[in-house]
Protein backbone atom coordinates (compact mmCIF):
# COMPACT_ATOMS: atom_id res chain seq x y z
CA UNK A 1 0.00 0.00 0.00
CA UNK A 2 1.11 3.56 -0.71
CA UNK A 3 2.45 5.49 2.25
CA UNK A 4 0.59 8.53 3.55
CA UNK A 5 2.15 11.96 4.12
CA UNK A 6 0.37 14.55 6.26
CA UNK A 7 0.52 17.92 4.45
CA UNK A 8 -0.50 20.80 6.69
CA UNK A 9 -1.85 23.68 4.66
CA UNK A 10 -2.55 21.21 1.87
CA UNK A 11 -5.44 23.30 0.55
CA UNK A 12 -3.20 26.35 0.07
CA UNK A 13 -1.05 27.48 -2.86
CA UNK A 14 2.17 25.65 -2.08
CA UNK A 15 0.54 22.83 -0.11
CA UNK A 16 -1.76 21.87 -2.99
CA UNK A 17 1.21 21.72 -5.36
CA UNK A 18 3.07 19.59 -2.81
CA UNK A 19 0.14 17.19 -2.72
CA UNK A 20 0.29 16.84 -6.51
CA UNK A 21 4.05 16.19 -6.39
CA UNK A 22 3.65 13.64 -3.61
CA UNK A 23 0.97 11.75 -5.54
CA UNK A 24 3.23 11.69 -8.61
CA UNK A 25 6.00 10.25 -6.38
CA UNK A 26 3.73 7.40 -5.25
CA UNK A 27 2.50 8.73 -1.90
CA UNK A 28 -1.01 9.46 -0.66
CA UNK A 29 -1.02 13.12 0.44
CA UNK A 30 -3.43 13.95 3.25
CA UNK A 31 -4.28 17.66 3.22
CA UNK A 32 -4.68 18.86 6.82
CA UNK A 33 -6.29 22.30 6.63
CA UNK A 34 -8.82 24.47 8.47
CA UNK A 35 -9.73 26.17 5.15
CA UNK A 36 -9.33 29.65 6.65
CA UNK A 37 -7.15 30.67 3.70
CA UNK A 38 -7.03 27.42 1.73
CA UNK A 39 -9.50 26.19 -0.86
CA UNK A 40 -11.52 22.99 -0.78
CA UNK A 41 -11.35 22.93 -4.60
CA UNK A 42 -7.55 22.72 -4.40
CA UNK A 43 -7.63 19.33 -2.66
CA UNK A 44 -7.52 17.00 -5.66
CA UNK A 45 -4.77 14.48 -5.02
CA UNK A 46 -5.71 12.80 -1.75
CA UNK A 47 -8.09 13.09 1.19
CA UNK A 48 -8.87 16.30 3.06
CA UNK A 49 -8.76 16.15 6.85
CA UNK A 50 -10.31 19.33 8.18
CA UNK A 51 -8.57 20.35 11.38
CA UNK A 52 -6.74 23.12 13.14
CA UNK A 53 -3.21 23.09 14.50
CA UNK A 54 -4.47 24.79 17.65
CA UNK A 55 -6.77 21.80 18.21
CA UNK A 56 -4.53 18.93 19.29
CA UNK A 57 -7.38 16.42 19.13
CA UNK A 58 -7.90 17.08 15.41
CA UNK A 59 -4.18 16.53 14.76
CA UNK A 60 -4.17 13.28 16.76
CA UNK A 61 -7.22 12.12 14.80
CA UNK A 62 -5.38 12.67 11.50
CA UNK A 63 -2.37 10.66 12.68
CA UNK A 64 -4.62 7.86 14.00
CA UNK A 65 -6.65 7.68 10.79
CA UNK A 66 -3.86 7.82 8.21
CA UNK A 67 -0.69 6.75 10.08
CA UNK A 68 1.56 8.96 7.92
CA UNK A 69 5.26 8.21 7.47
CA UNK A 70 6.09 11.91 7.45
CA UNK A 71 4.79 15.42 7.96
CA UNK A 72 5.18 18.19 5.39
CA UNK A 73 4.40 21.42 7.25
CA UNK A 74 3.28 24.44 5.20
CA UNK A 75 0.38 25.81 7.28
CA UNK A 76 1.20 29.28 8.63
CA UNK A 77 0.16 32.89 8.69
CA UNK A 78 2.55 34.78 6.43
CA UNK A 79 1.60 38.45 6.01
CA UNK A 80 4.54 40.51 7.24
CA UNK A 81 2.57 43.70 7.85
CA UNK A 82 -0.11 41.89 9.82
CA UNK A 83 2.56 40.13 11.87
CA UNK A 84 3.90 43.51 12.97
CA UNK A 85 0.45 44.77 13.96
CA UNK A 86 -0.58 41.57 15.73
CA UNK A 87 2.51 39.56 16.76
CA UNK A 88 0.57 37.51 19.30
CA UNK A 89 -1.56 36.06 16.52
CA UNK A 90 1.56 34.91 14.66
CA UNK A 91 3.25 33.39 17.69
CA UNK A 92 0.02 31.65 18.65
CA UNK A 93 -0.95 30.32 15.22
CA UNK A 94 2.52 29.56 13.87
CA UNK A 95 4.59 28.58 16.90
CA UNK A 96 1.96 27.02 19.14
CA UNK A 97 0.49 25.26 16.12
CA UNK A 98 3.88 23.83 15.16
CA UNK A 99 4.52 22.70 18.75
CA UNK A 100 1.17 20.88 18.78
CA UNK A 101 2.00 19.26 15.45
CA UNK A 102 5.47 18.16 16.59
CA UNK A 103 4.05 16.76 19.84
CA UNK A 104 1.42 14.80 17.93
CA UNK A 105 3.98 13.49 15.43
CA UNK A 106 6.22 12.22 18.23
CA UNK A 107 3.27 10.62 20.02
CA UNK A 108 2.33 8.82 16.80
CA UNK A 109 5.91 7.70 16.13
CA UNK A 110 6.10 9.78 12.94
CA UNK A 111 9.65 11.11 13.13
CA UNK A 112 10.21 12.58 9.63
CA UNK A 113 9.36 16.30 9.43
CA UNK A 114 9.77 18.53 6.37
CA UNK A 115 9.33 22.19 7.28
CA UNK A 116 8.59 25.11 4.99
CA UNK A 117 10.49 27.98 6.60
CA UNK A 118 11.43 31.33 5.08
CA UNK A 119 14.35 33.60 4.26
CA UNK A 120 12.52 36.18 6.40
CA UNK A 121 14.44 34.57 9.28
CA UNK A 122 17.52 36.43 7.93
CA UNK A 123 15.96 39.85 8.31
CA UNK A 124 17.07 42.86 6.29
CA UNK A 125 20.52 41.80 5.00
CA UNK A 126 20.48 43.90 1.89
CA UNK A 127 22.62 42.88 -1.08
CA UNK A 128 24.04 39.73 0.56
CA UNK A 129 23.66 36.32 -1.09
CA UNK A 130 21.84 34.46 1.66
CA UNK A 131 22.71 30.83 2.35
CA UNK A 132 22.42 28.29 5.13
CA UNK A 133 25.31 29.81 7.11
CA UNK A 134 24.06 33.41 7.03
CA UNK A 135 23.21 34.79 10.46
CA UNK A 136 19.50 34.76 11.23
CA UNK A 137 18.15 38.01 12.65
CA UNK A 138 14.48 38.49 11.72
CA UNK A 139 12.94 41.97 11.83
CA UNK A 140 9.25 41.05 11.95
CA UNK A 141 7.04 38.67 13.89
CA UNK A 142 6.49 36.43 10.87
CA UNK A 143 10.23 35.78 10.49
CA UNK A 144 10.64 35.45 14.25
CA UNK A 145 7.88 32.85 14.44
CA UNK A 146 9.46 30.77 11.69
CA UNK A 147 12.88 30.95 13.33
CA UNK A 148 11.30 29.82 16.60
CA UNK A 149 9.87 26.77 14.82
CA UNK A 150 13.29 25.91 13.40
CA UNK A 151 14.69 26.05 16.93
CA UNK A 152 11.75 24.04 18.25
CA UNK A 153 12.51 21.28 15.75
CA UNK A 154 16.11 21.13 17.01
CA UNK A 155 14.85 20.67 20.55
CA UNK A 156 12.42 17.94 19.48
CA UNK A 157 15.21 16.08 17.73
CA UNK A 158 17.41 16.22 20.82
CA UNK A 159 14.60 15.02 23.07
CA UNK A 160 12.58 12.70 20.83
CA UNK A 161 14.56 11.89 17.67
CA UNK A 162 12.27 13.95 15.40
CA UNK A 163 14.48 14.57 12.35
CA UNK A 164 13.75 17.45 10.03
CA UNK A 165 14.60 18.99 6.69
CA UNK A 166 14.08 22.75 6.71
CA UNK A 167 13.69 24.82 3.53
CA UNK A 168 14.21 28.59 3.46
CA UNK A 169 13.15 30.62 0.43
CA UNK A 170 11.71 33.95 -0.67
CA UNK A 171 9.03 34.43 -3.33
CA UNK A 172 7.20 31.45 -4.80
CA UNK A 173 5.67 32.00 -8.21
CA UNK A 174 4.08 30.23 -11.14
CA UNK A 175 1.43 27.53 -11.04
CA UNK A 176 1.06 23.88 -11.91
CA UNK A 177 1.80 23.64 -15.68
CA UNK A 178 -1.38 21.60 -16.16
CA UNK A 179 -3.39 24.33 -14.35
CA UNK A 180 -5.00 21.82 -12.00
CA UNK A 181 -4.09 24.01 -9.02
CA UNK A 182 -2.79 27.56 -8.79
CA UNK A 183 -2.16 30.67 -6.76
CA UNK A 184 -5.16 32.49 -5.32
CA UNK A 185 -5.13 34.48 -2.08
CA UNK A 186 -7.67 36.64 -0.27
CA UNK A 187 -6.39 39.29 -0.01
CA UNK A 188 -3.80 39.06 -2.77
CA UNK A 189 -0.38 40.47 -1.84
CA UNK A 190 2.07 38.82 -4.27
CA UNK A 191 3.56 40.72 -7.20
CA UNK A 192 2.91 38.31 -10.06
CA UNK A 193 -0.78 37.57 -9.36
CA UNK A 194 -1.37 41.28 -8.65
CA UNK A 195 0.23 42.08 -12.00
CA UNK A 196 -1.84 39.47 -13.83
CA UNK A 197 -5.01 40.75 -12.16
CA UNK A 198 -4.17 44.23 -13.51
CA UNK A 199 -3.59 42.82 -17.00
CA UNK A 200 -6.92 40.98 -16.85
CA UNK A 201 -8.80 44.03 -15.60
CA UNK A 202 -9.56 42.53 -12.19
CA UNK A 203 -7.89 45.55 -10.57
CA UNK A 204 -7.23 49.04 -11.90
CA UNK A 205 -3.44 48.95 -11.85
CA UNK A 206 -0.31 47.43 -10.35
CA UNK A 207 1.42 49.71 -7.86
CA UNK A 208 5.23 49.75 -7.96
CA UNK A 209 6.45 50.74 -4.52
CA UNK A 210 9.64 52.72 -5.05
CA UNK A 211 11.49 53.55 -8.26
CA UNK A 212 14.62 55.16 -6.80
CA UNK A 213 16.46 52.12 -5.45
CA UNK A 214 20.16 51.67 -6.20
CA UNK A 215 19.51 49.05 -8.88
CA UNK A 216 19.89 49.21 -12.67
CA UNK A 217 16.25 50.19 -13.19
CA UNK A 218 15.47 51.78 -9.83
CA UNK A 219 13.13 49.07 -8.55
CA UNK A 220 13.94 46.57 -5.84
CA UNK A 221 15.18 43.06 -6.58
CA UNK A 222 13.75 39.85 -5.20
CA UNK A 223 14.35 36.13 -5.56
CA UNK A 224 11.74 33.88 -7.17
CA UNK A 225 11.38 30.11 -7.44
CA UNK A 226 8.72 28.21 -9.36
CA UNK A 227 6.24 26.46 -7.10
CA UNK A 228 6.67 23.15 -8.96
CA UNK A 229 10.45 23.28 -8.47
CA UNK A 230 9.94 24.21 -4.84
CA UNK A 231 7.71 21.25 -4.03
CA UNK A 232 10.01 18.92 -5.92
CA UNK A 233 12.70 19.95 -3.44
CA UNK A 234 10.33 19.15 -0.58
CA UNK A 235 9.74 15.65 -1.95
CA UNK A 236 13.51 15.21 -2.18
CA UNK A 237 13.73 16.40 1.42
CA UNK A 238 11.26 13.71 2.41
CA UNK A 239 13.31 11.06 0.64
CA UNK A 240 16.42 12.43 2.38
CA UNK A 241 14.85 11.75 5.77
CA UNK A 242 13.39 8.37 4.82
CA UNK A 243 16.85 7.23 3.76
CA UNK A 244 18.02 7.84 7.34
CA UNK A 245 20.10 10.94 6.78
CA UNK A 246 20.64 13.65 9.36
CA UNK A 247 18.54 16.78 9.79
CA UNK A 248 19.53 19.48 7.32
CA UNK A 249 18.71 23.05 6.25
CA UNK A 250 18.49 24.01 2.58
CA UNK A 251 17.99 27.40 0.93
CA UNK A 252 16.12 27.51 -2.36
CA UNK A 253 16.63 30.46 -4.70
CA UNK A 254 17.86 31.69 -8.04
CA UNK A 255 21.06 33.31 -6.77
CA UNK A 256 20.33 36.33 -8.98
CA UNK A 257 16.89 37.79 -8.42
CA UNK A 258 14.63 39.93 -10.59
CA UNK A 259 13.69 43.59 -10.31
CA UNK A 260 10.03 44.62 -10.33
CA UNK A 261 10.42 46.15 -13.77
CA UNK A 262 12.06 42.97 -15.08
CA UNK A 263 9.04 41.01 -13.90
CA UNK A 264 6.70 43.47 -15.62
CA UNK A 265 8.75 43.39 -18.84
CA UNK A 266 8.67 39.58 -18.86
CA UNK A 267 4.89 39.64 -18.47
CA UNK A 268 4.53 41.84 -21.57
CA UNK A 269 6.48 39.29 -23.60
CA UNK A 270 4.49 36.34 -22.26
CA UNK A 271 0.97 37.80 -22.34
CA UNK A 272 1.32 40.32 -25.20
CA UNK A 273 -0.51 42.81 -22.99
CA UNK A 274 0.47 46.02 -21.30
CA UNK A 275 0.48 46.23 -17.50
CA UNK A 276 -1.46 49.20 -16.07
CA UNK A 277 0.93 50.64 -13.48
CA UNK A 278 1.09 53.30 -10.81
CA UNK A 279 4.41 54.39 -9.35
CA UNK A 280 4.18 54.77 -5.59
CA UNK A 281 6.53 55.65 -2.76
CA UNK A 282 8.81 53.13 -1.08
CA UNK A 283 7.25 51.06 1.67
CA UNK A 284 8.91 51.26 5.08
CA UNK A 285 11.33 48.39 5.62
CA UNK A 286 11.65 47.31 1.99
CA UNK A 287 15.24 46.36 1.16
CA UNK A 288 16.96 47.02 -2.14
CA UNK A 289 17.93 43.43 -2.98
CA UNK A 290 17.14 40.16 -1.23
CA UNK A 291 18.46 37.04 -2.93
CA UNK A 292 19.07 33.46 -1.81
CA UNK A 293 21.37 30.80 -3.21
CA UNK A 294 20.71 27.06 -3.47
CA UNK A 295 24.14 25.47 -3.95
CA UNK A 296 23.67 23.04 -1.06
CA UNK A 297 20.30 21.84 -2.38
CA UNK A 298 21.79 21.28 -5.82
CA UNK A 299 24.88 19.48 -4.56
CA UNK A 300 23.38 17.43 -1.74
CA UNK A 301 19.71 16.92 -2.65
CA UNK A 302 20.30 16.71 -6.37
CA UNK A 303 17.71 19.46 -6.85
CA UNK A 304 17.55 20.72 -10.44
CA UNK A 305 14.97 23.48 -10.91
CA UNK A 306 13.29 23.12 -14.29
CA UNK A 307 10.80 26.00 -14.45
CA UNK A 308 12.28 28.85 -12.38
CA UNK A 309 13.06 31.25 -15.24
CA UNK A 310 10.79 34.28 -15.11
CA UNK A 311 9.09 33.73 -18.47
CA UNK A 312 8.01 30.22 -17.53
CA UNK A 313 6.82 31.27 -14.08
CA UNK A 314 4.65 34.02 -15.57
CA UNK A 315 3.35 31.81 -18.39
CA UNK A 316 2.28 29.10 -15.95
CA UNK A 317 0.68 31.64 -13.61
CA UNK A 318 -1.13 33.33 -16.52
CA UNK A 319 -2.53 29.98 -17.69
CA UNK A 320 -3.97 29.42 -14.22
CA UNK A 321 -5.34 32.97 -13.96
CA UNK A 322 -7.26 32.47 -17.19
CA UNK A 323 -8.94 29.34 -15.83
CA UNK A 324 -11.86 29.23 -13.40
CA UNK A 325 -10.77 30.43 -9.94
CA UNK A 326 -11.42 28.57 -6.73
CA UNK A 327 -14.74 29.18 -5.02
CA UNK A 328 -15.60 29.02 -1.35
Amino acid sequence: MAEHVLVTGGAGFIGAHACKALKAAGYVPVAFDNLSTGWRDAVKFGPLHEGDLLDRASIDAAFATYRPVAVMHFAALSLVGESMRDPGKYWRENVTGAANLADAAVAAGCLNFVFSSTCATYGDQDGVLLDEETEQKPINAYGSSKLAIEQLLGDFEAAHGLRSVIFRYFNVAGSDPEAEVGEQHLPETHLIPLMLDAIAGKRDALTIYGTDYNTPDGTCIRDYVHVSDLVDAHVKGLEWLKSGRESRVFCLGSGDGFSVREVVDASRTVTNREVPMIEGARRPGDATALVSGSRRAVEELGWEPQRSDMATMIADAWRWHQSAPYER
